[in-house]
């Protein structure tokens, strides 16, 4: 891996984030259906629909919930915020993990939502030329995929694996230390929403 890349994974909350999205033909409609129903709401995936609601950059914040009985850090969340308008793009619960057809780490991540989660788990890929790849793409469950969990009050959990829709995450050097990524989500195949990003310390962006 880069050590660029690197960095920017071991020191996540010291960059500044600045996203610009682009939606896919008529998926548009059914993103403004989401956040009109669901994402405003509930202050969670508020998925930009614009450049413009990402043009004031977004809010980068990396949480720690330790274990007051033995010291030790229970969980990680990565919370992001939209600048402009204050909505919460993204705030997940950020973990490894190990599946068993798949012996190399995978990224784990838990998005909280009402009696449930929403969990992305990711295979990982370090290329060649330094770059880093996340990718949810499987076929049943217990593999790389979305999944998607119901709770009930008697404590019983439904889980549904979403084989339709896939994303990947392409993290790679930029210029001047400054990280960019290409974020590329499909359903049955047709991309219908990417995401660019570009991460950098505050004294990177002034010279970039």
């Amino acid at each position: 891996m880069h050590q660029d890349v690197a960095r920017f994974y071991e020191q996540t909350s010291a960059y500044e984030l600045d996203a610009w999205a682009e939606w896919h033909g008529f998926f548009r409609t059914f993103g403004r259906l989401l956040a009109v129903l669901f994402s405003r709401r509930l202050q969670q995936l508020n998925v930009p629909l614009s450049g413009l609601n990402t043009s004031r950059g977004l809010t980068n914040e990396v949480l720690q919930f330790i274990d007051p009985a033995t010291g030790l850090v229970r969980h990680t969340a990565w919370f992001r915020r939209l600048h402009g308008g204050g909505h919460v793009l993204y705030a997940g619960f950020y973990s490894v993990c190990t599946l068993p057809d798949h012996p190399d780490p995978c990224v784990k991540v838990v998005f909280p939502l009402p009696n449930g989660n929403a969990i992305v788990i990711m295979r990982t890929e370090c290329r060649p030329d330094g770059s880093f790849v996340i990718t949810s793409a499987g076929n049943r469950i217990g593999e790389p995929g979305f999944y998607f969990t119901v709770h009930d009050d008697s404590g019983a959990v439904w889980a549904r694996y979403v084989r339709a829709l896939r994303e990947s995450i392409h993290v790679f050097p930029g210029e001047n230390g400054v990280v960019r990524a290409d974020h590329v989500l499909t359903y049955f195949g047709a991309t219908f929403l990417r995401i660019h990003y570009r991460m950098g310390r505050p004294q990177m962006a002034a010279r970039s």
